[in-house]
């Protein structure tokens, strides 16, 4: 069988979130956390079947709890099973105070990590956990094992 290009261009790997109103969920997503809809699928009634949204290269898809395998946290007693990274290039603190202003529950305020990085942690909508990062310093593995009395193994 001949190798076929994606014509969609997707990246090899993807996530798929999903809440009990995915149209809220769309809304919040671009608002608080910058999000573009890249594509929106919807049924003849007009009920979501299936979206997706980018960021910079990353692309998430959204949908609704269309089986009894797939929930949000808020249904699970807001347990999470994986959370979500995004790494921010520059802006970090102002990217917190806009996902605060557009109802984000702030769980860790910005804060600067001993590997170099500056990150805060948001809650959304459906109780998915959000990490957002962006590097401010350049540190040694070495220092970073000093600072985290830990050892690592690989660096960048």
């Amino acid at each position: 069988m001949a190798v076929m290009k994606d014509p969609f261009n997707r990246p090899i790997l993807r996530t798929g979130l999903f809440y009990p109103d995915p149209d809220a969920a769309l809304v919040f997503l671009q608002a608080a956390f910058g999000f573009a809809r890249h594509m929106v699928v919807r049924d003849r009634d007009g009920k979501l079947m299936h979206a997706e949204i980018k960021f910079g290269d990353a692309e998430i898809v959204v949908d609704s709890e269309w089986a009894d395998f797939v929930s949000c946290p808020n249904a699970l007693n807001g347990k999470n099973t994986q959370l979500i990274y995004i790494q921010l290039q520059d802006g970090l603190d102002a990217h917190c105070a806009n996902a605060r202003a557009n109802g984000a529950d702030i769980i860790e305020p910005p804060q600067d990590q001993i590997y170099g990085d500056r990150t805060y942690r948001a809650k959304d909508i459906g109780g998915h956990i959000w990490t957002f990062s962006q590097a401010v310093k350049i540190v040694t593995r070495e220092d970073a094992e000093k600072a985290g009395d830990m050892t690592i193994e690989g660096w960048f």
